[in-house]
Formats: C-alpha cells, structure tokens, sequence
C-alpha cells in the first residue's frame, strides 16, 4: 500500500532538511525560497520495536518495516492560489499526497530569513490554510457550475453531489478546512471525486534549533495561540530539529548517542514524525513471521481479513479461506507458536475478521 505525506510550508522553514534527515536523500536545502523545484519522494521506515522482537523470536534471516512516502513540496508564499511564486505548480503537487503535514518555524535566527519578515507559527499556518481554501474555493466554484443544469434536471448523480458542494462552499467562504465537516460514507464518495486540498487530513511539524531562541522555550503569546489552535482543531502535531535530525543521521552506535546527550536531545523527533503520519493516514500493522523473514504488512484501520490480505498479493483476497491470527504479546509470552495454540492464542478466523494493530497472521488460501 503506497500512502503519501506531502510536507508542506513557506519558504525557509526547513522543509527540505527535515525530509533529509527522514530519507537521508539528498535534495537542495540552501537558505532561499524555491530551492525545491520538483518534488522529491523517499520512503521511509516505520519504527516498531515489535518487529524486532518478531525478528528475534522467529530467528528470522530478514526484517522488512511498514513504510511511509514522505514528498517534499517546494514552499508557499502568500497568493500561491493566484500562482504567486510557482503556486500553481506547487498546488498541483499538493493534490498528489495523501496527507498534509506543515512545517512552521518556531525557532528565531536572523541569518535564515523568513518569507513574512517575522516569526509566527500560528501566522504561517493562516496563510497556508487560506492559500488552500483559495484554491478549493475555485475548484469547487468550477463544479458547481458544470453540474448546475444537470442537478436542475434531477440527474441522480448531480443532485448528490450539488447536495455536498452546498455544504463545502459556505465553510469554505467562512474561512474552514473541508476536513473540519462531517460526511456520511455516500457523501464521502463524493468529496472524494472533488480531490480537494482542504479534504485531506492534516497534521503540523514545529521545527526548532538547537542554541537559538525557541516558542516551546519562551513559551510567550506566539506559542499559546498556537497551542490553543491545535487543542480547538484536535491537531495532531511534533515538534522536531531538522538540522539536528540530518547530522543523527550521519552518525551509528555509541557516536550518535554521545552527540544526544551533548546537545540534550534524548528523543528522535523524525521517529515520533514519521509515527504519527502513519496514524495520520490511519493506517495499522500486521505482521508475518516465520524463519526467512518477520515482515510489518501496511493496511488501513477497520480492513477485514481478506482485504489485509491483498497487501501481500491478490491472491490473498480473491481466493481467501480462512486466517490463523494471534496479537504479537500473546505469541512471544507463549514461548512458541505451538505453545500458543495450545494456550488457544491462537484464533480461526473468517472473511468477516477486522484485522487489529499489532496482529500476527498466517492466512489459508
């Protein structure tokens, strides 16, 4: 399963350093906006110490990770949505990701300028935000056009959907995200179909520096507007230090646990990350696991059995019997599959199984 999180921001927030560290591709991250002309793409590996242990317990000869692709799109400005600095092409890139997750700075530093001339997290998220309303604003006007006449006729189709742009057009004149209306599951075939950008999940990475005046340090009005944003959004947000993530990275072993704890950092910001984009994109893991190899399988939340299949081939789906499935604790505390079973961890379960985060499935086809 191939999901997407789009990184997204003005210039200069560190964008593209960030997706270094988490890819560790190399892509331009100069200090100037629109050093990023193209989108660059990286898959990276979810970590899950659950795998590892899989790995152990089977004495496995390979451990394969969940993954999730990160792209990282070139900066904003204000007037993207009018194509103000590249903002068309950037917007287009948008549409491509699954997911959206901006970075703001939260850090001061006069030698890395700032598109707006100032530092305000909460400011660069309004003008972002309004940028991709903007853009829905014309899409959705767009459609509701084409599909007037047809809607007027009764056309089943055109009335269904003129039925939920008639909901979207005014939150979006009002300012709101797509994402902040509830739809039912037909509806939500429809908002599908728009692709718009405000409809996609979101998700907020405060980048700070090491040795510079932080917000989630100075903890002054910029940083409790920006807090109060997110608990009246229920936003799911990380703070991380690229700059302090990308050199990690260039380190192994005892090297890079040495330079943690000069420079304080006693968690890897990149792994929470890239966690909760996986949550993000409500995705869940299940595991296979066997001597030649432990693999973590990428499904979405709420998949049945034959359904979670299919990750691994086709075949799984369409010819689906049944599935021996035990949670990955109950297995490592029995010692042994077969002590599992024995224990009855082990379960049968049929076509109708809704797959949990952290089962380990052998399936019978």
């Amino acid at each position: 399963m191939s999901l997407s999180i789009g990184i997204v921001g003005l210039p200069n927030v560190g964008k593209s350093t960030l997706f270094n560290a988490l890819t560790r591709k190399s892509v331009p991250a100069e200090n100037y906006p629109f050093c990023t002309i193209d989108p660059s793409v990286g898959v990276v590996p979810v970590p899950d110490e659950r795998l590892h242990k899989l790995r152990d317990f089977s004495k496995s000869v390979n451990a394969l990770p969940a993954a999730v692709e990160f792209t990282d799109i070139a900066g904003l400005v204000k007037g993207a949505s009018e194509g103000e600095g590249l903002g068309n092409q950037f917007l287009s890139h948008i549409r491509e990701v699954d997911a959206i997750a901006q970075m703001v700075r939260i850090f001061d530093d006069s030698n890395i300028i700032h598109v707006e001339g100032r530092i305000d997290p909460l400011g660069d998220i309004e003008i972002i935000n309004l940028e991709l309303i903007l853009a829905d604003q014309q899409t959705v006007t767009k459609r509701n056009g084409a599909i007037e006449k047809d809607a007027k006729r009764g056309d089943k189709e055109a009335v269904a959907l003129k039925a939920v742009l008639d909901r979207i057009i005014p939150t979006l004149a009002d300012g709101k995200l797509v994402s902040s209306l509830e739809f039912d599951e037909d509806e939500k075939k429809q908002v599908k179909t728009l692709n718009l950008l405000t409809s996609k999940p979101f998700m907020y990475i405060l980048n700070k520096k090491a040795g510079a005046p932080n917000l989630d340090v100075l903890k002054d009005e910029r940083w409790d507007a920006l807090m109060n944003f997110f608990k009246e959004n229920n936003a799911i947000y990380t703070i991380v230090d690229a700059q302090i993530e990308g050199e990690l990275n260039e380190l192994d072993g005892e090297d890079r646990e040495m330079f943690k704890e000069e420079l304080g950092a006693h968690d890897d910001g990149t792994d929470e990350l890239i966690k909760k984009g996986y949550e993000l994109l409500d995705l869940i893991t299940y595991f296979t696991t066997g001597e030649k190899e432990t693999r973590a399988w990428t499904v979405l939340r709420n998949s049945t059995a034959p359904q979670a299949g299919r990750a691994i081939h086709s075949d799984f789906e369409q010819k689906f019997i049944k599935a021996d499935i035990v949670f990955w604790e109950d297995l490592l505390a029995s010692g042994s599959y077969g002590a599992a079973r024995e224990k009855g961890k082990v379960r049968t379960e049929g076509k109708e199984y809704i797959v949990k985060d952290g089962d380990v499935i052998e399936f019978k086809v």
